[in-house]
């Protein structure tokens, strides 16, 4: 059960009107790192949840998401006031009324056009949010993991959008959202720790023939070593003939089929099958013009 307090959080205090910030803010209302994202993320796990501890806590967690939500949405909501007056009664011409909403360049006008100079369940492009934001999957300390990093990604747009404004008010109001998110992100570290063990993922283990190896795949100028693949924990592989068929065999790939299975196969190969020796004069050759190259034909091309 939820109960509403018309109280923030925080307290959003906003010095004048900036369509232009507000558009970018929308990123953290209805984009894919954005507070609702986040509420539903921990909303959908904790609904899942067996474990008390964690069930409380991404309660807890998805809950103050929800009043991030409203902080944000209240700073986009402040920061289009002025224009929003102006857009309903039509207190400018035409001209001034596009300069004045149109918020610097980016998308700001698309936005109070379609909602008014409210807060969309977009991001700072207009897209709409989506459920496939989420990226939950129901294991602990596989989720926990996403929720680390999805903490640590809307600590750094919050980074990002108090750089872009001089405001005090905003930028204290974000300053807040984002020292709450490193206080999440610590919660989620601790809950996964709490479990051990917690690595690899899931119940199965990892093959030990290839846990500790690295496959030096990507070979060139800027090949580098460090502690991701260098020292007594791995074994480095750098050769290209030991980094296929790993497993002993051949490298192919088969398929065991019945014998009617294996002779509609076969039927279809025969009948798509590409004759070697012809050489068909094609649409290519016949529309041919300057830079095609050769033709089928041996006609140069025209000029």
């Amino acid at each position: 059960m939820f109960m509403h307090n018309k109280r923030l959080q925080y307290t959003v205090r906003v010095s004048e009107t900036n369509p232009g910030l507000a558009n970018l803010m929308l990123e953290q209302f209805g984009g894919p790192q954005g507070e609702l994202a986040a509420a539903m993320r921990y909303f959908t796990q904790a609904l899942a949840e067996d474990d008390p501890g964690r069930k409380d806590m991404l309660l807890d967690i998805a809950t103050e998401e929800l009043s991030h939500l409203e902080v944000i949405g209240s700073i986009v909501s402040m920061l289009l006031k002025g224009a929003k007056g102006k857009l309903a009664e039509g207190a400018l011409d035409q001209a001034e009324m596009y300069r004045s909403i149109s918020g610097g360049g980016n998308d700001s006008h698309v936005t109070q056009l379609l909602y008014g100079a409210g807060p969309p369940l977009a991001n700072s492009a207009g897209v709409p949010w989506t459920a496939a934001y989420i990226d939950t999957i129901g294991e602990p300390t596989a989720d926990l993991r996403s929720n680390i990093a999805a903490e640590a990604r809307a600590k750094i747009i919050y980074e990002r959008l108090i750089n872009m404004t001089p405001d005090a008010g905003v930028r204290e109001a974000l300053g807040f959202l984002m020292t709450r998110e490193i206080a999440h992100q610590k919660s989620f570290e601790k809950a996964l720790y709490s479990i051990e063990p917690n690595f690899p993922a899931g119940k199965l283990p990892g093959d030990p023939r290839f846990t500790d190896t690295y496959f030096d795949m990507s070979q060139g100028n800027g090949n580098t070593r460090g502690p991701w693949n260098e020292g007594p924990q791995w074994q480095y592989v750098e050769k290209r003939e030991e980094q296929y068929a790993v497993d002993g065999g051949d490298g192919s790939a088969n398929v065991q089929l019945d014998d009617a299975e294996s002779d509609m196969l076969l039927a279809a190969a025969r009948r798509t099958r590409s004759d070697r020796t012809a050489d068909p004069l094609t649409g290519a050759d016949l529309g041919a013009g300057a830079g095609a190259g050769s033709t089928t034909d041996h006609v140069e091309p025209r000029s």
